[in-house]
């Protein structure tokens, strides 16, 4: 994925502040423990949970049981709004981008995910791959939906002095063969 461009918006920002690199931004996306999703119903109402994610390679990755309200959601609408930060006023970044979730179906890929999973986590959110799907000891009986979601506009919005926001533009075309599109070109 190419680097966004990045501008800081003055009518949000200090007159000392200056654009938030994209690297801060993804790398603050990389440690979160927790992202919000934000989905839309299909009558229109907005739906907001949290989930566990991995943020690699410029791309977020989260499962969902194929019952859930966010999976039902994304059917409809794949757009989503996926929010990572703290409630922290004057320190930290908070990081929002928009995105459309893709689900992961490529098995190879599906592997992939479940190693992340496993490497950035402490044994709480172990996956596992088999015959082409991903299952979890933690719940057996759930169908598990691993979506991607490359970002196309996100913002940060550094807290404390200087407060700033950036926003980060991403070029339409995307890098070649993302996780959840494996071997399809």
């Amino acid at each position: 994925m190419a680097t966004p461009t990045e501008s800081l918006d003055t009518r949000f920002s200090d007159s000392a502040a200056l654009p938030t690199p994209w690297s801060a931004a993804a790398e603050r996306l990389a440690r979160a423990e927790v992202a919000w999703i934000v989905t839309v119903r299909p009558d229109g109402r907005p739906h907001s949970t949290p989930v566990v994610p991995v943020f690699h390679d410029d791309r977020m990755y989260f499962h969902t049981g194929r019952r859930e309200v966010k999976h039902a959601n994304l059917q409809a609408n794949p757009n989503v709004l996926v929010l990572v930060g703290d409630t922290e006023w004057d320190r930290g970044l908070d990081v929002m981008f928009e995105g459309t979730a893709t689900p992961v179906t490529d098995p190879e890929a599906l592997r992939r995910v479940a190693d992340l999973f496993r490497a950035r986590w402490d044994g709480r959110w172990i996956l596992e791959s088999a015959d082409g799907r991903l299952e979890t000891l933690a719940a057996p009986d759930v169908e598990i939906v691993v979506y991607e979601v490359t970002p196309t506009k996100a913002r940060g919005h550094s807290k404390g002095e200087p407060f700033g926001q950036t926003t980060y533009r991403f070029r339409a075309e995307r890098s070649p063969a993302p996780l959840a599109q494996e071997g399809i070109r």
